[in-house]
This record gives C-alpha cells, structure tokens and sequence, in this order.
C-alpha cells in the first residue's frame, strides 16, 4: 500500500467537511467528538512541570485505547512525580454512568472527576485512591491544530487519528495531595484532545511527542511513522510560538533527526536519546533539541491488558510500548547562518511505539 494512503488533512474541502475554520479553534471542537461506543476512542489529556521539581500527568479516557471495540468504558490516570524522586502511577476504571461529556465545550465528568474548560481556562479535579489533584490552566499561548488536526488513513480517508492542542502552553496552579500530604505549586501546563475510529495501533507504529518551553519560546512538536501498510510514512508535526505568538507552524518546512539510539532493555524498543526539529524558512532557521536525562515512564503495554486479552495479544506478538522522558530543551534560532537567539530549559516528552519492533 503506498505511502500517500496516509496524510494531514489540510485542503479547504477538509475544513468543509469537517465545518471547522482554518483561521480558528471554536469551544466546540475540545468538546466530545465521539459517542464512547464501540470503534470510537477519545482523551482529554493534560500534563505540567512545577516550579517545586513535581512533574503532574492527568488523562481522561473513554476507554483504553488499545481495545476500542467495547463499547464506553470510561477510565483515568494521574502520574505523579513529587520534588523528592518518588513517583505515583494510578489508573481507575469507572463505569458507564459515571461518565458526561458536552458536545457544546470540554466538560467531562468520570465519576466524582471532573475536567473543564473553554480553550482558554481549565479546571481538572481527580482522585484515585490516596492521590488527589486539583488544576486551574490559564492558556498563554492561542488553542492550535495543525490543519484540521485529523490524520487520515485509507483510500477513502476512512480511518481518522485526531489531535487538538488546545492550550499548547498555560499558567497552572496546582494542588496535589499525597497519602493526606498536601503540597501547592505553579508551573507551566499543557493540554490537548484526541479522538479517533480505528485501532491505533493498526495506523501508527510509532511516534515522538514532545513539547516544552524555553526562553521566549513554546514547542509542541510531534513525529508520527505510520504503520507498515501505510508505507511507514512519516508525518511531522510542528509548533514554535515566541512570547505567545505563532512564528513557525508549517510541517513541510521540518525535518527531524533522532540521535545517540540505543536499545531500552525493558521494551526492547529502539529509542533516540536526541530528538531534534528543525525548522527552515528562507533565511530564518529554528533548531528544536529535545536531549534525554532519564525515563520517567518505561511500560510495556501488554502488562497493562487484563486475563484472555493479553493471550491474544501475545499470540500475535504485540509489542506495544509507551516510555516518557524528561531532559533539555534547547531552542536556538539562525539568521543567515548566524545564531541570534539560544534558550536552554527542562522539558517532557514521550515515544509511543505501537508497532512491532523494526529491524
């Protein structure tokens, strides 16, 4: 199957079909774009760094996106790395009617869990067990998409991975409460929405996904590779805001690099300790380096398959795999050759390995 079955929707007839603007993000569109039935997967997803050292992740899902043929099954998380190294991963599962979502705006609810907003301010509300967050998210930088924001699959365009960063940066207030410890902090937030209608792991192989923010600048960069019967292309993505205005968004000026590879031990996965973006334009040229310190997340994803599923899953040798880092974000920008600007700051970023291990 040839690789140009796999695109950014980006023509005036997408806009037009989806009844979006490719001027603006309306409140609608961070509101839910599914019903949760079977076929169908969609998260909210919100994540910060803290001036205290702590490192907060909370996701509200539908379902778990590796079995999107059940019907809604509605879940969260919260990964919690506190100043001091520990760190708290927790998942719970919740049942149907525990879950709203608004159609109109992101207003989603999962039991006694709530997360909200208008593209502009967030509030996200959720415990699991002896964890508790509460979040207020002021956006600093304008709701983005890159095209329509949907990747699609297919001769017909049949099968969609969709993606709204929808306060690409913000100003977050949190607090966090741990084993009936309480802590407050401020820091710097992120969040975006994605939905789609096929398995993931049946269009992606993998992808790298970052974002972060030094000096001056916001980033939020990602590098899909889909799957093998899309002719493992790849599709950049890519957005640098300076002081909170857009000055580099086009994904055919990109090109990425991944260096110093090695093998995690753990996954078996190949993965880059440098990632880096970069971006020209005439004169002008962006170079985006994101260089690994330490994993905060290794997981294999069959571990997370409950009974007969993870046996199926092994018998057709799913290797699937989510691993998250944190490190230096380096943004440097060139005129003619010549550096004129260079912002050094810490950063968080992932690598989704959906697909089998390529050799």
């Amino acid at each position: 199957m040839s690789a140009s079955l796999s695109r950014l929707g980006a023509a005036a007839q997408d806009y037009e079909r989806i009844g979006i603007s490719p001027d603006a993000v309306a409140v609608w569109e961070d509101g839910a774009r599914t019903d949760g039935g079977p076929g169908t997967y969609e998260w909210w997803y919100f994540d910060a760094h803290l001036d205290d050292g702590a490192k907060l992740v909370v996701v509200f899902f539908t379902k778990h996106f590796t079995d999107i043929g059940k019907p809604l099954a509605p879940m969260i998380r919260i990964d919690l790395d506190l100043p001091d190294g520990t760190t708290h991963h927790k998942t719970a599962e919740f049942t149907p009617a525990d879950f709203t979502a608004s159609t109109e705006r992101c207003a989603v609810r999962v039991g006694p869990n709530s997360f909200s907003g208008d593209l502009h301010t967030y509030k996200i509300i959720a415990t699991i067990e002896d964890v508790s967050v509460q979040v207020s998210l002021t956006g600093e930088v304008p709701a983005w998409r890159p095209g329509t924001g949907h990747l699609y699959f297919g001769a017909d365009d049949e099968h969609e991975f969709n993606w709204l960063p929808a306060v690409p940066q913000g100003k977050v207030d949190v607090t966090y409460r741990v084993a009936g410890v309480s802590a407050g902090a401020t820091g710097v937030g992120y969040h975006d929405h994605n939905w789609g209608n096929a398995p993931m792991n049946s269009l992606v192989h993998h992808w790298y996904w970052a974002r972060g923010q030094a000096g001056p600048y916001t980033v939020v960069a990602s590098y899909v590779t889909a799957e093998r019967k899309y002719g493992y292309a790849e599709l950049p993505i890519f957005l640098l805001a300076e002081n909170g205005r857009i000055v580099a968004d086009d994904a055919g000026k990109v090109a990425f690099e991944e260096l110093g590879a090695y093998t995690d031990t753990a996954t078996g996965k190949p993965v880059a300790n440098v990632t880096r973006y970069t971006y020209a334009d005439g004169d002008d040229r962006y170079v985006v380096t994101f260089t690994r310190h330490r994993d905060l997340t290794v997981d294999r994803m069959i571990d997370q398959i409950p009974g007969v599923k993870k046996v199926a899953a092994k018998l057709t040798r799913f290797d699937g795999a989510y691993l998250r880092f944190t490190g230096e974000l380096r943004v440097e920008h060139l005129r003619a050759g010549h550096v004129v600007a260079s912002h050094l700051d810490s950063a968080i970023w992932e690598l989704m390995y959906l697909g089998r291990t390529r050799t």
